[in-house]
């Protein structure tokens, strides 16, 4: 299993606008939009993201950060198998990604994913 990005989830109720245009001064892009989340991207080093969220669509908890996987299913296999606390099952959503939510050892919610 590889690790192809990692990307912090940035929680913002009532300012997802005002972050896309601070973040721009840095260089970052919209490069997706949801509604619920944005993803901000740098042109020169597109693996280089920040996403901005108010809230997840099919999850009761927003996740601190997502780490998208080449295998999500074996990333899953050995969180389960771990004895993780698994936040959120492994399901296909509708915008084209398998993922689940595990919770770290300091409490941070993860989204692990793959594009399917």
């Amino acid at each position: 299993m590889a690790v192809r990005r990692v990307v912090p989830n940035i929680q913002s109720k009532a300012a997802p606008q005002e972050s896309r245009e601070f973040y721009g001064l840095l260089g970052f892009e919209e490069v997706m939009n949801h509604g619920w989340i944005m993803t901000l991207a740098s042109p020169s080093s597109p693996a280089a993201q920040i996403s901005v969220m108010t809230s997840d669509k099919t999850a009761s908890v927003a996740p601190d950060m997502s780490v998208e996987v080449d295998d999500v299913d074996a990333a899953y296999a050995v969180m389960r198998a771990s004895g993780a606390e698994i936040v959120h099952p492994l399901q296909d959503e509708e915008w084209g990604v398998r993922r689940f939510f595990v919770r770290d050892p300091s409490g941070r919610v993860v989204n692990v994913l793959g594009h399917r």
